[in-house]
């Protein structure tokens, strides 16, 4: 998932920021990239932290939604691209049933695109991408 941080230059050259999306989420460095880094080191807490709780991982939203924010004023935007799938909790295996001829679509699918490792991780992105939709 790509969260987009807000950042700003302090007088002393140094940067910091926050993402919007993410409560509390605060970041800086010396530079850009080492705050973009350190936003990447954030976002990994914050969600590892809430993933210890049971809590869902926050969604995303675009840069436009947050461009009448008055904390993200004169400052610029990056995005932090982080694998959410980490934080969803332990994997449980399920039994379901799929038409033969979808089942072989997807395996063929799967072996052809270097995106998904198995079957599985392509029906669980799927359902991700849906759910996204929806928050």
């Amino acid at each position: 998932m790509k969260y987009p941080v807000y950042l700003h230059q302090a007088d002393s050259g140094t940067y910091s920021g926050f993402v919007p999306d993410v409560p509390g989420c605060y970041f800086a460095g010396d530079t850009i990239d080492d705050a973009i880094a350190d936003a990447h080191a954030a976002i990994d807490a914050y969600l590892e932290y809430q993933s210890e709780k049971g809590q869902d991982v926050p969604a995303a939203r675009s840069m436009n939604a947050h461009k009448d924010d008055e904390d993200c004023q004169g400052g610029m935007w990056g995005f932090v691209d982080i694998d959410t799938s980490k934080y969803e909790g332990k994997a449980t295996k399920l039994n379901i049933t799929l038409p033969q001829n979808l089942l072989r679509r997807i395996d063929a699918y799967v072996s052809s695109n270097g995106e998904f490792s198995s079957r599985s991780g392509f029906i669980a992105e799927l359902a991700r991408r849906e759910l996204l939709k929806r928050s």
